[in-house]
């Protein structure tokens, strides 16, 4: 049995979830064009989320179009999280277990599909505008690559004129476009801060005044690497002014859905590769032709962007079902019957980081299951090699915010918060009988989705005589 007919007979949803609806056929004679923007590394870091910064024209966008104020990563790690978004299935499903680039070198299963395979097929025009960071290659068949990632970049406005030019040039031709940001990843200096990008004014940040996020210690070193985060984050809302305003001189904005999001959490310690509420709690605003703007509370995730592009474009999907739901009902709506918990799943970041989670998070409490708990939590190069972490771990009494650091590096098999006492998730509440409960409910949760999702870290999921079992 190949993995396409494996992938066939027993990829499932996950626990507590149904099918996406049947995909709609775009109405004739209109088209469907959908604009996808990822920025690299950003936390809940906007405006419009609260966040003193100067954000002005991601803000707009959230107000002509539906702010998700409870949108989760299915995981916090630059690859799987691409993944997830252009296949609708977790990391453990798509086989994206880690980066891609370099020595890592992960990649997807044969026979799982992606948004630009499927939307190509279909008669899209379809292009990536800058960062990659998945594969293999075949499975992402973008007819143009433009402006590939390179080392440092951060040309914003090359981004904006690569993007309007193609879509200027697919005339009549739906358009699939995904425009991959580098900002606000950390860079070799400063988040690319080190030098002047063309029609960005830069946007300074008085370490002294910066917002610290609850994760971290107010020390002097992580108030001017949050100064300088900040400012990468002004200069990506710059980038995305100007694609709105090329997608607006294109006369293509009535009929394109535009959706924004992050891939993983901000890049500092307890955030990015880690599944607490930093790690996957992220920015996600769509604009959809016709819609009302609102705030939307429902709790998804990023395995729901994939099912929302296709039932959006009337494309149909792949023949094995995806594990999340379109998000096209809830917008212009407050919430969402249902949507009332989301999963993740982490393998490991860089090659030699194993470190397997699994999480389940409802409105009340997060429950995350450590699979290698006897080993140190592992810490991304990036991060590890930032100003932030060089400081924090040169002083062990130094708290990542209210945590001890020991406690952050080793932690036990278990963990589970009740958010609402606890939502800096700090006092792991599995072993209290209180929560008996709780902690069974969740458990089996996760547990029915590990199982319906096929996972290879769930025991029996792996047998290689598993096939016989179903005649093949």
């Amino acid at each position: 049995m190949d993995r396409r007919t494996l992938l066939r007979r027993t990829a499932t949803l996950a626990a507590g979830t149904a099918l996406a609806p049947a995909l709609r056929a775009a109405p004739a004679g209109r088209q469907r064009n959908v604009l996808l923007l990822i920025s690299d590394d950003q936390g809940l870091d906007l405006g419009c989320y609260g966040v003193p910064i100067r954000t002005p024209r991601i803000d707009r966008l959230a107000r002509e179009g539906t702010r998700f104020t409870q949108g989760y990563a299915a995981v916090s790690s630059c690859s799987p999280s691409r993944a997830v978004i252009n296949t609708g299935l977790y990391t453990h499903q798509n086989g994206m277990y880690g980066l891609q680039h370099d020595v890592h070198h992960q990649s997807l299963l044969d026979g799982i599909e992606t948004l630009p395979s499927l939307l190509r097929r279909a008669g899209h025009a379809v292009a990536l505008v800058g960062k990659k960071h998945v594969g293999p290659d075949s499975a992402f068949p973008y007819e143009v690559e433009l402006v590939p990632e390179r080392s440092g970049i951060r040309d914003v406005r090359e981004l904006a004129v690569a993007a309007g030019s193609f879509i200027r040039s697919t005339n009549d031709r739906p358009f699939f476009v995904t425009v991959g940001y580098s900002d606000p990843h950390r860079a070799a200096a400063d988040y690319g801060n080190d030098r002047r990008w063309p029609g960005v004014k830069p946007a300074r940040y008085d370490p002294r005044r910066v917002l610290i996020p609850s994760h971290l210690p107010d020390i002097p070193a992580v108030r001017q690497d949050l100064a300088e985060y900040y400012e990468s984050l002004s200069r990506l809302d710059v980038g995305v002014g100007m694609i709105l305003a090329e997608l607006e001189a294109s006369g293509r904005a009535k009929d394109t859905l535009v959706i924004f999001l992050s891939d993983n959490g901000r890049p500092f310690p307890g955030a990015k590769t880690n599944l607490y509420d930093p790690g996957l709690h992220l920015p996600l605003i769509i604009r959809a032709p016709g819609q009302r703007a609102s705030v939307n509370d429902a709790m998804v995730s990023w395995v729901d962007i994939a099912p929302t592009v296709l039932e959006f474009t009337g494309v149909a999907g792949p023949k094995y079902p995806l594990s999340g739901r379109s998000l096209l009902p809830l917008l212009g709506q407050r919430g969402g019957e249902g949507r009332d918990a989301v999963f993740a799943s982490h393998d490991f970041h860089e090659i030699n980081q194993y470190y397997p989670m699994r999480a389940i998070r409802t409105r009340t409490h997060s429950y995350i299951l450590n699979l290698a708990s006897p080993l140190d939590y592992p810490i991304a190069g990036d991060v590890a090699g930032s100003p932030s972490w060089k400081a924090i771990s040169a002083d062990p009494s130094i708290r990542l915010g209210k945590r001890t650091q020991a406690a952050y590096l080793k932690r036990p098999a278990e963990e589970l918060y009740d958010l609402g006492r606890d939502p800096d998730e700090l006092t792991n509440v599995a072993a209290d009988p209180a929560y008996a409960g709780v902690l069974s409910d969740l458990r089996e949760r996760l547990r029915a989705m590990r199982a319906a999702t096929r996972d290879p870290w769930l025991a029996g999921q792996t047998d290689p005589y598993a096939h016989m079992e179903h005649g093949a």
